[in-house]
């Protein structure tokens, strides 16, 4: 399309450092390949990866931008091959390796999710990241069903307030975990059954307490370390633990002849590596299973704060915090 731009501005960092180094640079608008679209990018989500990728500590994938930034909500403005051109204009949000800091972002068509009448681009972009990970973490593997009861930290995270809204649509009992008493009734007010004070509270008593000793179905965990043999004691016979990141370390001692005896699984996933073809049949599953609730406004994305992209610094200083609440959104 010949009115496009030949540059664009991005946040592109040259070297791993703190917030600092997210500064506005010029870089070429990228072109979509095969099975590929090119969005004008209205807004753009912050997520913990993004702060890892910044510090040096997770580089993209390969074939993936240097462009930080896994989710984005705005406007198709071009089409690779064998991709229709009815998608021209449409207005969607997309799951992407990395390049969503920035004014345009490439993302595979099969990752991309429309954007319905009365979702707000800011909501749009706050998404898909969560989204997915949530989706495929607590429901395929973990395997949570209707009246199934789940503990996971951090609620009042993305992750968390996502959680949340997905266990309140598909009849899970959910207890969270968080560091004040200000965001535990926070999280109760966004639809948490309960919420421990993990500060002022051993949680696996209160898992017990809560639960009449029987423990919970499944535990989204995002800490690791010393967290995982304790995750294991809030858990049922049969019960399932699902590590999604580590932020209180990647290594854990664990119980092992406990697992054997309670029969107890322990997985885990990571998204961003994960193929195209899969990321492409999970945004299909979500399509079918969770976009109608999306479209009905029964799912939204709590938004914590909103910064333009030439911000991006304030906006990785907030996230690293830790006083926000839902999702934090640049906005182009």
């Amino acid at each position: 399309m010949s009115e496009l731009p030949r540059t664009m501005q991005a946040i592109d960092p040259e070297a791993p450092g703190g917030p600092e180094v997210l500064r506005p640079v010029e870089r070429p608008v990228p072109q979509p390949g095969g099975g590929e679209v090119l969005i004008r990018v209205a807004a753009a989500g912050v997520n913990r990866p993004d702060v890892l990728q910044r510090k040096g500590g997770y580089p993209p994938p390969p074939g993936a931008p240097s462009i930080p930034g896994l989710e984005i909500a705005g406007t198709i403005v071009m089409v690779g091959e064998g991709v229709d051109d009815a998608l021209l204009g449409q207005p969607v949000c997309a799951l992407l390796a990395g390049g969503g800091y920035a004014e345009y972002a490439v993302a595979p068509a099969g990752q991309c999710l429309p954007v319905p009448h009365g979702l707000e681009m800011v909501e749009a972009a706050a998404i898909p990241e969560t989204l997915f990970t949530v989706w495929t973490n607590l429901f395929e593997r973990a395997f949570a069903t209707e009246g199934d009861s789940v503990l996971v930290h951090g609620g009042t995270s993305g992750i968390g307030t996502m959680a949340i809204a997905l266990a309140s649509i598909f009849g899970l009992t959910i207890i969270v975990t968080a560091g004040s008493d200000a965001k535990c009734a926070r999280a109760l007010e966004l639809g948490a059954d309960h919420a421990i004070n993990y500060k002022s509270n051993d949680f696996v008593a209160r898992v017990k307490a809560i639960t009449d000793g029987k423990g919970v179905t499944a535990v989204i965990d995002m800490v690791g370390g010393d967290y995982v043999p304790r995750n294991l004691q809030c858990l049922a016979d049969d019960g399932r633990h699902v590590s999604i990141a580590v932020q209180g370390g990647a290594q854990a001692t664990i119980p092992i002849f406990e697992i054997m005896r309670r029969r107890l699984t322990l997985t885990g996933s990571t998204l961003r590596a994960r193929d195209t073809a899969f990321k492409t049949l999970v945004a299909d599953e979500i399509a079918r299973t969770v976009w109608p609730h999306v479209e009905a406004g029964r799912l939204r994305p709590v938004i914590d704060r909103t910064f333009p992209l030439a911000e991006a610094a304030a906006a990785h200083a907030r996230m690293e915090e830790g006083d926000h609440v839902g999702k934090i959104v640049l906005t182009m």
